[in-house]
């Protein structure tokens, strides 16, 4: 069988997995082909891009740390962050299983052609949300939202952007594409 590349745009409340579980929906729900696995995991709370392949090498290369494959976030977050906020997370945040490797970090517009999270993510009337691309080479268990409460602002929403070269550009929720191998 010859190996493939997937893209696939994950939605809000899709487990990384083909198996739903609890309140949580399994990538079998969108994906009906065999011999493909995740390579990397998102949180069933965050959305955007996965790949998937059925080649064992492949997956291990995207998703093992000491490839350092970046991967880059949209992260909404509450209130506006400040310069010392940014800079912190672009030389490393201390959590608690140890300090983070320093993140690219800036503010941005919200993005472009962003579709609509259901449910809506939660708002307070006094309390704005802006947005942040960060961009990182981890890949901890929820690092992004560990990493943006602990300079001070709380995720409201998170969006996988990219995984290196892979983008979720043209990919509507619940829908896959196969991309050239690397």
């Amino acid at each position: 069988m010859a190996s493939r590349l997937l893209c696939f745009n994950k939605p809000y409340g899709v487990l990384s997995q083909f198996t739903p579980e609890g309140r949580w929906h399994g990538l079998k729900d969108f994906i009906d082909i065999p011999g493909i696995y995740v390579a990397g995991r998102l949180d069933a709370d965050s959305e955007g891009l996965l790949l998937l392949t059925n080649d064992g090498k492949l997956q291990a290369r995207i998703s093992d740390p000491r490839y350092k494959m970046e991967k880059t976030y949209w992260v909404q977050v509450e209130g506006e962050p400040d310069d010392a906020a940014l800079e912190r997370l672009r030389h490393g945040v201390q959590l608690n299983d140890g300090p983070t490797l320093p993140a690219r970090a800036q503010r941005m517009e919200a993005p472009a052609n962003l579709w609509q999270r259901d449910p809506p993510v939660r708002f307070r009337q006094s309390i704005p949300t802006s947005w942040l691309e960060l961009v990182i080479r981890e890949g901890r268990n929820r690092q992004v939202r560990r990493m943006t409460a602990a300079v001070g602002y709380p995720t409201l929403r998170l969006v996988r952007a990219a995984i290196g070269p892979y983008t979720l550009e043209g990919l509507a929720p619940g829908t896959l594409r196969d991309v050239p191998l690397p």
